[in-house]
């Protein structure tokens, strides 16, 4: 599938905002800027972008605990974001949600969430909902190796793909569940295997290569746009760092392993880089700097916003509270 030199060139901006995004919440984190805990998705950047570039801009994502990548991708606020971060009353939860609960719905984003696999479900929702509506639009479910484990799955792709619901299934294997590596609890090695056990396509993809995410995510796209039900997706990818910022977080992965993922043959950002620079005139060393010049001053903008926010009022805990008796 050909991708236009201007749309790689946005996608690399949009996987490196991501990961300066990230690099300056850890590093604001323990520096005791941000509150509760974050979990970073750099090194995985390609999935997001690749994802979210074969989207409409009102078709609709839900997203897991790491998910400020699928946040930016999908054209969330930096602001908004990084006042949610610092807890300020402008984030979008007003400083009460934090990194895990970060949600645009004029964007398409129904939210992060907390709860391992706890998105999976609201999404087949989604994709009932636009399958009802006749909107045209498709719905995009990214979600960990370690939710494929989880109740939720099973029962939502099957049940969309019953119903041939417009739903795209994105796993996010990063080979870890926390701490626990894939193969402790995974009988087989890849998860897309399990789509055949539901009637439905599974692809396994190179996460990091972001041509081969987008081209996985495209021709998903035009299957449930045309009424044929879901596909399930696994993008191979890795974490570079711990599985949160948490001070004294223990990281037991092999450190030869994570040299190798952190490599630029691996990395998803060097990659692409490594291609424009490859194509004459695509991207030159100038044109790069700058790029990522801009960003970090984007960046910049949206940390001043945040301090400059005020943090919420006390007496604002008990509205936005919502109970069913």
């Amino acid at each position: 599938m050909h991708v236009s030199p201007e749309s790689q060139r946005e996608m690399l901006r949009t996987m490196q905002t991501i990961r300066r995004f990230e690099e300056r919440a850890s590093a604001d984190y323990h520096a005791g800027n941000i509150y509760g805990v974050v979990h970073c998705y750099v090194g995985e950047e390609a999935v997001a972008a690749g994802v979210c570039a074969a989207l409409n801009p009102d078709d609709q994502i839900i997203s897991t605990h790491r998910g400020h990548g699928h946040c930016i991708a999908k054209g969330a606020d930096l602001d908004r974001m990084m006042a949610e971060l610092y807890g300020r009353e402008t984030g979008y939860c007003k400083g009460k949600g934090g990194s895990m609960h970060i949600a645009d719905f004029a964007k398409g984003m129904l939210g992060a969430n907390g709860i391992v696999a706890g998105g999976i479900s609201i999404l087949t929702g989604a994709g009932l909902a636009a399958q009802l509506l006749g909107n045209g639009r498709v719905a995009v479910c990214f979600f960990g190796d370690g939710a494929a484990n989880a109740g939720p799955f099973h029962e939502s792709i099957n049940i969309a793909a019953a119903w041939k619901l417009p739903v795209i299934y994105v796993c996010e294997n990063n080979l870890y569940a926390a701490q626990t590596g894939q193969m402790a609890t995974h009988a087989m090695p890849d998860v897309a295997g399990r789509a055949a056990g539901y009637g439905i396509p599974g692809v396994v993809v190179d996460g990091n290569d972001i041509f081969a995410v987008h081209e996985a995510a495209s021709k998903a796209v035009a299957r449930a746009r045309a009424g044929e039900g879901p596909t399930l997706i696994e993008c191979k990818t890795y974490r570079h760092r711990p599985h949160t910022e948490r001070k004294g977080q223990p990281d037991h992965r092999p450190r030869e392993e994570v040299a190798l993922w952190m490599s630029d043959a691996r990395d998803p950002i060097a990659r692409l880089v490594a291609h424009l620079k490859r194509q004459q005139g695509q991207l030159t060393d100038d044109e790069w700097k700058e790029m990522d010049r801009e960003i970090l001053a984007r960046i910049e903008r949206a940390v001043a916003f945040a301090r400059a926010s005020p943090f919420p009022r006390p007496e604002a805990a008990t509205e936005d509270v919502f109970a069913a008796s």
